[in-house]
């Protein structure tokens, strides 16, 4: 499906040599692909979330710290890219991962030699993404396919963790199209994600392309629908996952990891390994991103004529408070479903894949 249909969020044109990436804050209502051609683009493109998600965040930094080195391949331009692309977003911890990735491949290498490997890393960490998310649909498939009871199966998901989220496939989103192929009568509960309403924007959108069937709702009925025995499981995906299982994503998750405990529903988070930050202990530990007030002041939209435009939704002075992520304890997640395979939320159960990738 996915994996096969030329559907992706970022690309590499071979004539230009250059990254083009959907532009995602002119989503649903216009698909416009734009071209990265200097460092400032790429650092415009993930602070102003043209690019969003954590794997994708990451993918974009990795070529756009090639591009700096195929500019100036010098030790000190190599370090200021670095840096400037490291400070775009502070909680997605594949930004950093990704950057360390290219910044090894080349460290060590004569100057002359290091725009090619590091355009070759950021190729390869692309393609990597695209199979570990595949394989992410596939684990979690078979817990999908565990709870089917051959009536319509009903899925609630909280911002975007689909292919707009990574490259192609998607985390939270892999398994729901992986069933939606295998035949699984599945349905989706969109919340919208306020403030920046990633999952009314991107994830409707994502189903709808996909023939997914899907209902968008509004954040504050999420805990209804549980209640009323209108919801299966959870599937959300994380923006970095701390070493004991606790999971950082979009606000608005822990409440739904609330009441998934309460309405005893299954709470699954999908991520690539990528995502975990094994130095970081728990949770608590992660710096969660304040984006400005106007995100929760105003809201943009298509008006009937179909140009898009701002609306202020309160009176001027109001004050407006606007984190970006939330911390669901790993005590609220049923299971971590990662490339690897599926994984408890604990210290424990990450040690073992920790071990398994040997990585410190």
């Amino acid at each position: 499906m996915f994996g096969g249909n030329g559907l992706c969020s970022l690309r590499w044109d071979e004539a230009s040599e250059r990254v083009e990436v959907i532009d995602q804050t002119a989503l649903p209502h216009q698909l416009r692909w734009i071209a990265l051609n200097t460092l400032d683009d790429y650092c415009h493109a993930i602070t102003e979330m043209q690019v969003r998600g954590a794997p994708l965040i990451g993918i974009t930094a990795g070529f756009g710290l090639a591009h700096a080195i195929a500019q100036d391949a010098s030790d000190a331009a190599l370090d200021a890219a670095h840096q400037r692309l490291l400070s775009t977003r502070p909680t997605a911890v594949n930004l950093r991962w990704a950057l360390q990735q290219v910044s090894s491949a080349v460290r060590l290498l004569d100057p002359a030699l290091r725009p090619d490997t590091a355009l070759q890393t950021a190729q390869r960490l692309r393609a990597e993404d695209i199979a570990s998310c595949e394989r992410i649909g596939s684990h979690g498939l078979m817990l999908l396919q565990g709870l089917a009871r051959g009536e319509t199966l009903n899925v609630m998901t909280h911002c975007n963790a689909g292919w707009l989220a990574t490259v192609q496939w998607g985390t939270a989103l892999a398994p729901i199209y992986k069933a939606h192929s295998e035949g699984i009568p599945v349905h989706v509960w969109v919340s919208e994600t306020r403030p920046r309403n990633q999952g009314m924007h991107l994830t409707a959108w994502e189903l709808q392309s996909a023939g997914v069937p899907f209902t968008v709702v509004a954040d504050n009925s999420c805990g209804q629908l549980m209640q009323q025995g209108m919801v299966d499981c959870v599937i959300v995906g994380s923006d970095r996952t701390a070493a004991n299982g606790d999971v950082c994503n979009k606000i608005g998750t822990y409440l739904k990891a609330l009441a998934a405990r309460a309405s005893d529903i299954p709470f699954y988070v999908a991520l690539p390994a990528s995502t975990i930050d094994w130095q970081c202990p728990r949770g608590e530990e992660i710096p969660i991103e304040e984006r400005g007030v106007s995100e929760v002041l105003a809201v943009s939209g298509a008006d009937i004529d179909g140009a898009i435009r701002e609306v202020k939704l309160v009176a001027d002075g109001v004050a407006a408070h606007n984190p970006a992520f939330d911390v669901t304890p790993a005590a609220l997640v049923a299971a971590l479903i990662t490339e690897h395979g599926v994984f408890q939320a604990n210290t424990e159960s990450l040690h073992a894949l920790q071990s398994q990738l040997d990585v410190v």
